[in-house]
C-alpha cells in the first residue's frame, strides 16, 4: 500500500477573499471570461453589499483538462464585494436577463484611508464600478464543475 498524492485529490471548491490589491490580482485571474447577465448583479444598499452570480471558467483546471485530454470546465460562484457605498455601470442594462457579459478583469483603484473603487472590467466597453469603504472582495464556488458549453478555451487575441 502506497501513500496519496496530492495529484490523487479531488479539488474543491474555490472559497476565495481578497483584502489587498496583491490578493485582488489572484481573484481577477480566476474570474476572468465569467459570463453573467445584468439580471445576474444584485446591489443590497443597506447591506452594503454588491454580488454577481457568475459562471467562470476553472482557470486552476487547466491544465489537468489538457493533460487527461478531457473537456474544459466552469462552475457557478459568487463574487461578492462588501462595504460597497455606490454603485454605478455604464454600457449595460442591469436588468436585462438575456444579453451575456464577459468580466475581463477586476480592477483597484485605491483612495485615501483604504477607501477606492473596484471596477468589474466587462468586454464590449462595458463596467460595474463600486466605490467602497474598505476592499473585501469573495469569491465562492456554489456548484459542482460542469462541462464548458463550448468545450473550449476562452482566447484572448493580442
Amino acid at each position: 500500500m502506497s501513500d496519496a498524492r496530492f495529484e490523487d485529490g479531488e479539488a474543491g471548491p474555490l472559497n476565495l477573499v481578497a483584502r489587498d490589491a496583491d490578493d485582488l490580482g489572484i481573484l481577477s485571474a480566476l474570474v476572468q471570461d465569467a459570463v453573467l447577465t445584468g439580471a445576474d448583479l444584485t446591489w443590497k444598499r443597506g447591506q452594503r453589499r454588491f454580488a454577481c452570480l457568475i459562471n467562470r471558467f476553472r482557470w486552476e483546471d487547466q491544465s489537468a483538462a489538457e493533460a487527461a485530454r478531457r473537456p474544459y470546465e466552469r462552475v457557478r460562484a459568487l463574487l461578492v464585494i462588501e462595504d460597497a457605498l455606490t454603485v454605478r455601470s455604464q454600457g449595460i442594462d442591469r436588468g436585462d436577463p438575456e444579453t451575456v457579459l464577459s468580466i475581463l478583469s477586476l480592477d483597484w483603484q485605491p483612495g485615501e484611508d483604504g477607501t477606492g473603487r473596484l471596477t468589474l472590467v466587462l468586454a464590449g466597453d462595458g463596467a460595474v464600478m463600486v466605490e467602497v469603504e474598505a476592499l473585501e472582495v469573495t469569491l465562492h464556488d456554489v456548484t459542482k464543475p460542469y462541462v464548458a458549453p463550448s468545450r473550449k478555451k476562452p482566447e484572448h487575441r493580442d
